[in-house]
């Protein structure tokens, strides 16, 4: 039989937002991989996935996580990470990888799923979707992401503030990810397009440290790299308005 791997997406921090299917396939897998920066403290997909499974059953494996200036450096380690789960895969018939939110939304599983096709040609590569910080925010402040015809526009903010105001001028509700360390490049896009008053920003969503705060709030302060920002579409003319 071939070889399985499979991407579960463990949702933004929560342990209790990992789906019924994201726990069972934890437990049925061999082996859960979690990604590790290499300065090795417990990430957010490690500290979810032990919630549901014995540590022994855990391996850390180190991705260059944050690295983006050194091209050569992120593909070595993205090779290093690859061929350490080819190694876990020609030993076990299954191997989960967790991720924080969901596998398929910017996320480190879509590299190593590549690499693993190559390394061990003939395995089986599945997903299971995960809640995504979007949808955690929206619960936790209350934003209603989209009504009727509306568009949503998903930005990382790591592709610059002026994607971000492109996605700002246009109709529908724009979401930001990753953009803790340009905080303040967010904050004046959203004052020139108007969109500050409704937006809200949150960051780790689900645990101790928690914070979720309207977008008014942000100034020069850095914060948490992992940020979500959620400015609501405009709406007007009442219930259903634009059904």
């Amino acid at each position: 039989m071939s070889n399985r791997l499979v991407g579960v997406g463990v949702g933004p921090g929560d342990p209790e937002l990992v789906t019924v299917k994201g726990v069972n396939a934890l437990r049925e897998a061999d082996v859960v991989v979690v990604p590790v920066m290499d300065s090795g403290e417990r990430g957010r997909a490690e500290a979810t996935v032990l919630h549901y499974v014995p540590e022994e059953k855990v391996v850390r494996v180190v991705f260059a996580l944050n690295e983006r200036s050194d091209r050569a450096r992120r593909e070595a380690a993205w090779d290093a990470a690859g061929e350490r789960v080819a190694e876990l895969l020609r030993r076990n018939a299954s191997v989960a990888f967790a991720t924080i939110g969901d596998p398929n939304v910017y996320s480190t599983f879509t590299y190593l799923a590549q690499t693993i096709t190559e390394l061990v040609p003939g395995t089986v590569v599945s997903t299971v979707p995960g809640i995504t910080a979007m949808q955690d925010l929206a619960a936790r402040s209350g934003a209603v992401l989209t009504e009727g015809t509306e568009p949503l526009t998903l930005v990382p903010v790591t592709a610059g503030a002026t994607v971000l105001k492109e996605a700002l001028a246009g109709p529908g509700t724009v979401v930001a990810y990753k953009f803790g360390r340009q905080a303040h490049e967010v904050a004046e896009a959203l004052r020139e397009t108007g969109r500050l008053a409704d937006a809200v920003w949150g960051s780790a969503l689900g645990l101790p440290e928690e914070s979720v705060r309207p977008a008014a709030d942000l100034d020069e302060t850095p914060l948490p790299y992992l940020s979500t920002l959620i400015a609501p579409a405009r709406r007007e003319g009442g219930r259903g308005g634009k059904l």
